[in-house]
């Protein structure tokens, strides 16, 4: 899978969230100072382009969508950080952040919530 540039990746996110949308409902979707519509219209036809997103016609006009979910996209995306940064192992992705001096104690609290309810999960369905 293509990685996204930020540009694409900003209006992809505008297209998730809308799950169908014409371009003037992405050029919207942009705080201000908005960017060119016709830098929008570009990135679009790139993303067109890579296959990250279809349209339907209505006379002259496309309603785009996305053609890969977000969480499948991130999933795809972060195991290509892992496997880069952090030689393939997601523990070593998880102490990256547990030595990340901007976490404080409730949001480790809550990462150790999460890791217990998924391994109690596994250990239900493998019993």
């Amino acid at each position: 899978m293509n990685e996204l540039t930020k540009a694409e990746e900003q209006v992809m996110k505008y297209v998730w969230k809308l799950e169908k949308a014409f371009l003037k409902d992405i050029v919207e979707q942009f705080p201000e100072p908005k960017p060119a519509y016709t830098t929008i219209s570009t990135v679009v036809r790139v993303l067109v382009r890579k296959e990250f997103l279809k349209f339907e016609t209505y006379g002259k006009i496309r309603q785009y969508y996305a053609t890969i979910s977000k969480e499948s996209y991130f999933k795809t995306h972060m195991k290509g950080v892992i496997g880069n940064f952090f030689s393939g192992s997601p523990s070593k992705f998880a102490l990256f952040f547990t030595n990340n001096e901007d976490l404080d104690l409730t949001e480790l609290e809550k990462m150790k919530v999460l890791i217990e309810s998924k391994i109690q999960q596994l250990k239900e369905k493998n019993g």
